[in-house]
């Protein structure tokens, strides 16, 4: 073996020796030593998220082109780490409860396991190397989903995460013998290559079943039935992790197949995601609409904004990639914000995530209901936050390429979620407060800090031209 191949695979070493360690710690130390894990643990992957912006970070194919590390994919993973990082900041809280604190090393170590999946999955030069890093994220998910095992709903969120995991990676596995039956390769390279001269149904039948095992990850309807059963059992923190986490490298795994494989394809895939983009972010919002519940609420709300994702895609240009990989970064910030002030009301008072519970909560709260608007706002693209910047972009890159009524369609469908959105904010500044509404408090020192972060990124990014500007070096040089 040539050892020489691992010096591409920077990001991926530093996070299996952060795991190792993590666990002997975990397993090895006194109870005494393990009050201070969760520092440690947040600090050392502080240190691997940094790494990430590292420019000695080498870049090229290893493994005869299996894997591959890329200025762009080195960006994709180190967005990842920074959605994990504000993550693990905003469970210290529910870790910390009884019943799960001797437990919370299990939490950061799994975790650790499904984003080494995921660094796979962003990095595969080869699409077996790209199934591989879906299992590999989708079975510890599983164990996540069902953290709170003695909850009836956390033990159902995990075994419907199981099923629809084992439906989605064999739907996809399907797909992948059509196109490796037919184009004679799994390497990306070559299928591309290859795919120019062969348009049969096998090709064809194939991609479907591919998309459909990373449109159940991606949760873009019709694939999108288990989100919200999922979403609302599943820990608040596990929740966020399976919202932005999980779909952002989903996103980009779907990035590089249309781009780097199926780009020449665009007669077959274009018209597909054009109507699920539509169906998509129409039914998200309508179901948006009718939800009680802040889990099930943000889990349509994600939904609609995964066909926002696909416009980008369906530009098929490296502006329209540059706009969807910064629309992931902006909705990383806006979407774990939101989910910080959940998690807050959440612990205090004992697991209501009921809209009802955060009737007042100006009154009570009124830093906690502010980061909320702003989240709320950024999502729906209120001028002139982040949120209203990467759907700008967004827009721009599929109307330069004609795509004028699906503009439209995402337009409509924005006012109609700002609707929705304001029902939130509604419910934290005007409506009278419930009985059981909860009181002032202190918010945890580690979510406060995340809350901090995810509402600077949100007022900040969209004005900093430089970062999208960055993107566009990478996206240009795929």
């Amino acid at each position: 073996m040539d050892f020489s191949n691992f010096l591409y695979m920077g990001q991926e070493i530093g996070l299996v020796i952060l795991f190792v360690f993590l666990f002997l710690y975990d397993t090895f130390c006194s109870e005494k030593g393990k009050k201070y894990f969760t520092g440690i643990a947040i600090a050392l992957f502080a240190v691997l998220t940094a790494y990430g912006f590292c420019p000695a970070i080498q870049n090229g194919e290893a493994f005869g082109g299996m894997y591959i590390s890329s200025p762009m994919t080195v960006f994709m993973k180190t967005i990842l780490n920074v959605a994990t990082l504000i993550i693990f900041l905003q469970a210290n809280q529910w870790l910390a409860s009884e019943g799960t604190v001797h437990r919370r090393g299990e939490f950061y170590t799994i975790t650790l396991v499904t984003l080494l999946g995921m660094y796979l999955m962003v990095s595969a030069g080869n699409f077996m190397l790209l199934y591989i890093g879906m299992e590999t994220a989708s079975l510890p998910l599983a164990c996540l989903a069902a953290y709170n095992k003695y909850k009836e709903k956390s033990a159902e969120a995990g075994v419907k995460y199981v099923l629809i995991s084992a439906l989605s990676s064999g739907i996809m596995l399907f797909g992948l013998s059509f196109l490796y039956g037919s184009l004679g390769s799994m390497y990306c390279d070559n299928m591309s290559i290859h795919i120019i001269n062969e348009s049969s149904p096998l090709v064809i039948l194939g991609f479907i079943f591919f998309f459909s095992g990373l449109g159940f990850k991606l949760s873009l309807v019709p694939f999108h039935l288990w989100t919200a059963d999922v979403y609302e059992g599943a820990p608040t923190s596990v929740t966020a992790y399976l919202s932005v986490v999980s779909k952002g490298a989903a996103a980009f795994a779907l990035i590089f197949a249309i781009y780097k494989v199926f780009g020449t394809f665009d007669i077959v895939w274009k018209p597909i995601l054009w109507w699920l983009a539509v169906i998509t972010i129409t039914l998200g919002n309508l179901f948006a609409i009718r939800q009680k519940d802040m889990k099930r609420f943000f889990a349509f709300s994600s939904i609609s904004q995964a066909g926002y994702i696909l416009l980008g895609i369906i530009a098929g240009t490296a502006q329209g990639m540059e706009a969807t990989v910064f629309y992931v970064l902006v909705y990383l910030f806006s979407n774990l914000a939101a989910f910080g002030v959940i998690s807050a009301i959440e612990n205090q008072s004992k697991g209501d995530t009921r809209i009802s519970a955060f009737n007042g909560l100006y009154n009570t709260n009124p830093k906690l209901a502010f980061v909320m608007m702003v989240a709320v706002f950024s999502l729906g693209g209120i001028p002139f936050l982040a949120g209203f910047f990467s759907k700008f972009f967004i827009f721009m890159a599929a109307a330069e390429q004609g795509q004028f009524v699906l503009v439209f369609i995402a337009l409509l469908n924005t006012v109609i979620s700002l609707y929705y959105y304001l029902l939130i904010v509604k419910a934290m500044f005007i409506n009278e407060r419930e009985e059981y509404a909860v009181e002032k408090f202190k918010t945890d020192g580690y979510n406060k800090l995340s809350l901090i972060i995810c509402t600077v990124g949100i007022f900040i990014i969209g004005f900093l031209s430089c970062i999208y500007e960055h993107i566009g070096t990478f996206s240009f040089g795929l």
